[in-house]
């Protein structure tokens, strides 16, 4: 235990000297108190909200938001203590996929729940505070983390409602800050690895994996999650991106900003899985990296299904990306014996056990590039905004937990006897 807690101080102090973490301080508050847990007379909260879709602008703070009350056996409420932004919270403040998700929200008619007001906001971290009568693994007071599927209500809120099938309990290791940086892209990463890559715990050993886009959310999430499951992990990322990869267990790092990322991948060992975060043109000179007629996969996490759907209508744009995709795996089964696969989010709470316990063993770590308080939320997808990501973007909804992770930093000071080349140590064994 106290090489784990050692490895992740080094990993929350080393956060700081590179100026991975910054934390912005708001001078604006909302009138009322947001952190208490909701009384019985209490109808409304605090929550961020878009009354259309739009740029930054239409973000708005709102103290008049219904208070997404417990209406199911299966269902738990959580008090929000952080939330992080994913760039699908981005593409959803514009519109995407829009007429989908409506759709899943209300299967009979969109007529039956209003779109808008909207919250955005697809991690959470936070305290139980009301169960429905049929929650068996739940209780008022337990820390919880959870990725809030995007045709709920987000995460950017006071409190937010879930079935508690989509509810684990929190990493006891890491502060909600920490812990919000995690869910929504480990659920992604799992889904793209493990339904469409074909790859687990059981059958990753020795398995060659590449990451094009290794140093964003879901990369630097992915090259832990390969890692503890004993596979070799390439990665693509800009040169001042490749310390992070490689401190988190990159094999090999390939500089896309230093020429042919092609050129440099083509003359190593073909790969077993590739997992395509950035879309664009990669498939076209990324197929040959894959070893042939051998059941070699192609995930990529850019699908036409939801900017169809919007552009062409539901039938029509879920009819075009069927073609789309079926065509692609044909043709290259046919042509290298590859499999081409599209890869989801799928909310899976009890997936996130597996998760935890990874968590909790220092096999992974959260990545948080930067922290900013519940008032400053348009900054913080200012910041999402620019791209070129190391980690994720956390807003501190509850600013006690602030004080609470400075609380075990000093713990872990204190209860941590090594030398920093010890600590330095344990983190490569690690």
């Amino acid at each position: 235990m106290a090489s784990v807690r050692a490895a992740r101080l080094v990993h929350l102090l080393k956060g700081k000297s590179a100026g991975l973490i910054q934390t912005f301080q708001g001078r604006t508050s909302f009138g009322r108190n947001v952190f208490g847990c909701p009384s019985r007379w209490q109808s409304s909260m605090s929550a961020w909200v878009i009354d259309q879709y739009g740029t930054n602008e239409v973000l708005r703070p709102s103290q008049e938001v219904p208070v997404p009350a417990v209406t199911s056996a299966t269902e738990v409420m959580i008090k929000v203590h952080a939330a992080s932004l994913n760039p699908l919270d981005i593409a959803m403040r514009g519109g995407y996929g829009a007429k989908l998700l409506q759709l899943r929200r209300s299967p009979v008619s969109v007529k039956d729940r209003p779109e808008f007001p909207l919250i955005l906001g697809r991690d959470v971290s936070g305290v139980v505070v009301d169960c429905g009568s049929g929650v068996t693994h739940f209780s008022p007071g337990d820390e919880v983390w959870a990725a809030v599927p995007p045709w709920k209500q987000g995460s950017l809120a006071e409190f937010v409602t879930l079935t508690e099938y989509e509810v684990c309990h929190k990493p006891k290791l890491l502060s909600h800050t920490e812990a919000a940086s995690i869910p929504y892209v480990a659920s992604t990463a799992l889904s793209a690895l493990v339904n469409a890559g074909g790859l687990c715990r059981d059958s990753s050993s020795n398995k060659r994996v590449l990451i094009i886009g290794g140093s964003g959310g879901v990369g630097t999430f992915s090259i832990q999650l390969l890692k503890a499951w004993g596979a070799h992990v390439t990665v693509t990322c800009s040169h001042n991106a490749e310390g992070l990869v490689r401190g988190l267990g990159a094999d090999e790092v390939v500089d896309y900003t230093a020429g042919d990322p092609a050129g440099h991948l083509e003359v190593m060992e073909k790969f077993d899985v590739i997992l395509d975060n950035i879309g664009e043109d990669t498939e076209e000179w990324a197929m040959g990296l894959l070893k042939p007629w051998s059941g070699s996969k192609y995930v990529t996490l850019v699908t036409p299904l939801l900017l169809n759907t919007d552009s062409m209508g539901l039938l029509e744009g879920t009819l075009n990306a069927g073609c789309s995709l079926q065509t692609k795996a044909i043709q290259n089964i046919i042509s290298r014996g590859v499999f081409y696969r599209w890869g989801f989010y799928a909310p899976d709470g009890p997936a996130l056990d597996e998760i935890r316990n990874l968590v909790d063993a220092g096999k992974i770590l959260p990545v948080v590039e930067a922290q900013f308080p519940f008032t400053q939320v348009p900054q913080a997808f200012q910041k999402l905004e620019q791209g070129h990501a190391r980690g994720k973007t956390v807003v501190r909804v509850a600013e006690d937990d602030d004080m609470q992770a400075e609380e075990l930093v000093q713990s872990i000071r204190t209860e941590t006897p090594e030398s920093e080349q010890e600590v330095q140590e344990t983190v490569k064994q690690n």
